[in-house]
């Protein structure tokens, strides 16, 4: 089977892929955007409209015919969630709050400006970062008093485990500080419930203060009344300096440069897979990083080790989730959202736009695991595959046997 059989053969069995009429009405597009109609069915919005959002998404409005059933939402755009604003930056979260079936992940989107801190703080979950631009210095200890202090700068990757006290400071660059995407373990997660320096020692006597510290109580008489969170504070110094002794170094460093690692090549785009087994730290969370050309599809597959939470970094795709009991959905995304695949649920993402598409897949795992189903297809006996397709048996003999994870344009 040559490589043009092969695509033809894969993009054929893509859920969504049915042909459609070519009338660009018929097909659920007008010069006002995308509405509900697909050949003969459906009809116009007669009601008030959102013309804007429903450009963004045209699969919504107007369904491929192989959708059915009914799929909770699995998308969400962190354009549509909460801005904290705080002096020296913001902070906005996409958690199970604002997407309900998000129960196993959930994501933070921070901006800190130069020198500005995201001040001293644990959690009960573990939590995993991914550079998005600028440059940032991170800090940490863990129960040892082993120390951890590291400089990253855009795809660069951080993890600290549960309960490890950690800080971020934006560094000068050239985008004034850092803009960075935080994902916990836990769909649960509320940014505003860190455990903050600042709120403890605000809310214990000055007197217990003194005696733990070894420090009269006047000492502390300009403790910050209340948390600080997002604050101003001066330029750190150097890094060297800031790597202070303890006893010794972590054993595993909480930094992993994601990007510079060799990734995948495929004809339709590129593909970085960090789990423990390269990223030793990031016990609970594995990640891979995709780049798609336009019209390349990242195959039909599913995992077999957790939800998936995606964030988009650039370009346009659409993602068709298939739930068992008929149950298909198709959503499209773009820079900014997130995108969610409960536990086993077969999915393909499709780049749709005229760029690079780029997004991270995030699971709740120490390694990253996928099937194929064209790999499945071609190591299952071809005979017990045809009774099953009805594919001519010439094209089931041709399937790759090694899984393809982007399928070219």
């Amino acid at each position: 089977m040559d490589d043009m059989s092969r695509r033809g053969f894969i993009a054929a069995a893509t859920v969504g892929a049915a042909t459609m009429p070519t009338s660009p009405r018929a097909q659920g597009a007008t010069a006002d955007g995308p509405i509900p109609i697909r050949g003969g069915d459906g009809a116009d919005v007669l009601g008030p409209r959102n013309p804007a959002r429903e450009a963004q998404d045209r699969w919504t409005v107007a369904p491929p015919k192989t959708d059915h059933g009914t799929l909770p939402n699995l998308k969400w755009s962190f354009a549509d969630s909460h801005m904290r604003l705080e002096e020296g930056g913001w902070a906005r979260q996409t958690t199970i709050r604002e997407l309900p079936i998000s129960k196993a992940m959930s994501g933070v989107n921070m901006r800190l400006k130069a020198n500005a801190v995201r001040e001293m703080h644990w959690h009960k979950e573990a939590e995993w970062a991914y550079m998005l631009k600028g440059k940032a210095r991170v800090t940490a200890i863990d129960q040892d008093g082993r120390t951890f202090a590291d400089d990253l700068g855009e795809g660069d990757l951080w993890y600290f485990p549960s309960g490890i006290p950690h800080s971020i400071q934006g560094l000068e660059s050239e985008v004034d500080g850092c803009e960075f995407l935080l994902v916990f373990d836990d769909g649960a997660f509320s940014e505003d419930s860190t455990f903050l320096i600042t709120d403890w020692l605000a809310h214990t006597p000055k007197d217990v203060l003194a005696k733990n510290f070894g420090l009269p109580e006047s000492a502390f008489a300009n403790i910050p009344e209340k948390e600080l969170y997002i604050f101003p504070a001066p330029k750190p110094g150097t890094l060297a300096g800031d790597r202070l002794e303890g006893a010794g170094p972590v054993p595993n460093p909480f930094v992993h440069r994601m990007t510079a690692q060799d990734p995948i090549r495929t004809k339709g785009g590129t593909v970085r897979i960090t789990d423990s087994s390269l990223f030793k730290a990031s016990k609970t969370i594995a990640a891979a990083l995709f780049e798609l050309e336009p019209g390349a599809l990242r195959e039909m597959h599913w995992h077999p080790n957790g939800d998936e939470w995606q964030y988009y970094l650039s370009g346009k795709g659409r993602m068709t989730v298939f739930g068992s009991e008929s149950k298909a959905r198709t959503f499209d995304y773009q820079a900014g959202d997130v995108g969610y695949v409960p536990f086993a649920m077969g999915h393909y993402i499709e780049n749709t736009g005229s760029e690079k598409l780029t997004f991270l897949e995030m699971f709740r795992s120490p390694n990253y695991a996928d099937l194929s189903l064209a790999q499945w297809m071609a190591l299952t006996p071809h005979a017990l595959v045809q009774a099953h397709t009805k594919l001519e048996r010439a094209n089931i003999d041709g399937l790759p046997t090694r899984k393809n994870l982007v399928v070219p344009a």
